[in-house]
């Protein structure tokens, strides 16, 4: 499988899609601001397509990593007329389950196969190659992706069936976001006591409450202010209600993981569009009246 359209070249897709054409895939690269689009092409190599089913034309596999599965599915529709079939729709965007396994059902129609394969490590990894994947589909499938999916990604989870990716990478950045908030109310705490707050990451580091967030994100993005990881807040607000709804379907009673959501949902509200997921601290900060800075404050 060499030749490929790439759907969503965002803060993810860019490095992504760059790293498939470093490792000599033939790339058809589709894009709603075609200026970038030109640019990519410019700066990396590739090829430029003026909408998707011009991109999916040909191809083997059309990926898409996109906001929601709302676009998702309009996607799917647009290419689908275009893919031969016997060719993959690989879906790297953290979306519903739900709707996932209605676009693979419609795309089957025309002998066009659809696995979902979502994506964890934020943007350094993705410029990395080292991204986790978490995979669901047929095992088929998968062995087809193998070798597309290992030129972006270092851990390659099969989940189960199809949607199971989504749904796996959905209640991990749960456990993300209730991780970071728990943090950020810690350091706060400890600066207000008189703590070094750069002093208690370290700590945090070397000890049980060590997290992704404590080694990746309070230093880098919150104590230096920059709050520019490449995640969006909207993007984890929307992750966390997928989480829920696989709690709501399947009966299991959620209270830490609903106060979650809301705080994170407020926190979206307060702030307004635009903000890095981790600018949450902000939220936190106003609550506390106090700002985390790199040391005593």
């Amino acid at each position: 499988m060499k030749r490929l359209a790439f759907i969503g070249i965002g803060n993810m897709g860019w490095p992504m899609a760059a790293n498939l054409v470093s490792k000599g895939f033939d790339v058809t690269v589709c894009d709603t601001d075609a200026a970038r689009v030109a640019r990519f092409v410019a700066e990396i190599g590739g090829h430029a397509a003026a909408g998707a089913a011009e991109a999916a034309a040909g191809a083997e596999a059309v990926i898409t990593i996109l906001p929601t599965s709302k676009q998702v599915a309009q996607v799917a529709a647009l290419v689908k007329p275009a893919m031969a079939k016997g060719s993959l729709f690989i879906d790297m965007t953290s979306g519903q389950p739900g709707a996932t396994r209605s676009i693979a059902a419609d795309l089957a129609e025309v002998g066009v196969t659809m696995i979902d394969c979502p994506v964890s490590g934020g943007v350094p990894r993705a410029k990395s190659g080292e991204l986790a994947i978490m995979a669901g589909g047929e095992a088929a499938d998968l062995d087809r992706a193998d070798a597309v999916l290992h030129a972006m990604g270092t851990s390659i989870h099969r989940c189960g069936a199809i949607g199971a990716g989504q749904a796996m990478k959905a209640l991990n950045n749960l456990v993300s976001a209730g991780g970071f908030l728990i943090g950020i109310e810690a350091l706060l705490m400890g600066q207000k006591f008189g703590l070094d707050t750069a002093l208690m990451v370290d700590v945090l580091n070397a000890s049980s409450g060590m997290t992704n967030s404590s080694q990746r994100k309070f230093k880098q993005f919150v104590l230096s202010r920059r709050f520019d990881s490449g995640f969006g807040l909207d993007l984890m607000v929307k992750d966390i209600g997928i989480a829920l709804e696989l709690g709501r379907d399947g009966g299991v009673p959620v209270p830490f993981s609903a106060l979650c959501r809301e705080l994170w949902l407020a926190a979206a509200t307060t702030l307004g569009p635009g903000e890095d997921h981790t600018a949450v601290a902000k939220f936190s900060e106003s609550m506390a009246g106090s700002a985390l800075g790199g040391g005593n404050s």
